[in-house]
């Protein structure tokens, strides 16, 4: 049986993961330092916790490392993890920014695998309501998932998949990627890019309200028109847009966006972003 360590476990992320890994055929050692950590897992999961004390021999005793902690502690926390890790240990870390930036200790003897989820599309079909509330992901609604290996031997992938599968589930489609084009995908695509002109609709909403536009009235007319304008841009129907909105979106491009503003998925670029971020 595949031993797995989740440090981290009683945090914001290690719970949701927690939670799945409990439906795995994984022996799981849920470490978490924090004394509200252990709490939360023994009140919400009911999983005892291991504490400060006992986490350097369950290190030793796993396979797979999963660290489920903030990308700013990556680079201090794998330091002290990988210190204690047999070789051959797979380090799972569950976004690119730490990896890319260089973060992780020099250690040729491990695995390392990074995984990030996708998140339930906007174009949801099940169903279940739960699904279609599971804005999330990992609960209900099915979400791809998107991985590379990027230390270690090719046979190492499938564990890491497996691994990615479960604490991801339920699980739409799982894609393989290089780990820069793991960083195009965040933070370039979802957070550069598709954050900031989210925040920018929220902002043009705002303004509009600010000019008399009750608020219901301008957020159902904003998300009505992001529903079918997406559902055009994106293949989701077989659909045109009228000769006056494609004019409407020539002039929006020209004065919204810099020419140049594909320059955020250079290397340096998302170097220089990744930086900020750890």
């Amino acid at each position: 049986m595949t031993t797995i360590s989740l440090i981290g476990a009683g945090g914001k992320m290690g719970m949701r993961l927690s939670k799945n890994l409990q439906n795995s055929n994984y022996k799981v050692n849920h470490v978490e330092i924090s004394e509200q950590g252990r709490k939360n897992l023994k009140e919400q999961l009911n999983i005892d916790a291991i504490g400060p004390d006992q986490q350097n021999s369950a290190l030793e005793a796993s396979d797979a490392v999963i660290l489920a902690v903030p990308d700013t502690l990556i680079g201090k926390i794998s330091s002290q993890v990988c210190e204690h890790l047999k070789p051959g240990t797979m380090v799972v870390v569950l976004d690119a920014a730490a990896p890319f930036a260089g973060h992780l200790p020099k250690r040729d003897d491990l695995v390392y695998f990074v995984t990030h989820p996708c998140h339930p599309v906007i174009f949801n079909k099940e169903l279940n309501q739960d699904a279609l509330n599971d804005h999330f992901g990992g609960l209900h609604a099915k979400q791809s998932v998107v991985s590379t290996l990027l230390q270690g031997p090719d046979s190492a992938w499938e564990l890491g998949e497996n691994i990615a599968k479960t604490i991801y589930a339920p699980i739409k489609n799982s894609y393989r990627v290089t780990l820069h084009q793991m960083a195009m995908l965040e933070p370039g695509l979802s957070e550069t890019v598709c954050a900031t002109l989210l925040t920018a609709m929220r902002q043009a909403m705002d303004e509009v309200v600010d000019g008399g536009v009750p608020y219901d009235c301008a957020r159902d007319f904003l998300l009505g028109h992001m529903n079918i304008l997406s559902a055009v841009i994106f293949d989701e129907i077989d659909g045109q847009f009228s000769d006056a909105c494609n004019k409407a979106i020539d002039n929006g491009l020209s004065k919204l966006l810099y020419p140049d503003w594909k320059k955020v998925f250079n290397k340096d670029e998302l170097a220089h972003s990744i930086q900020l971020i750890t």
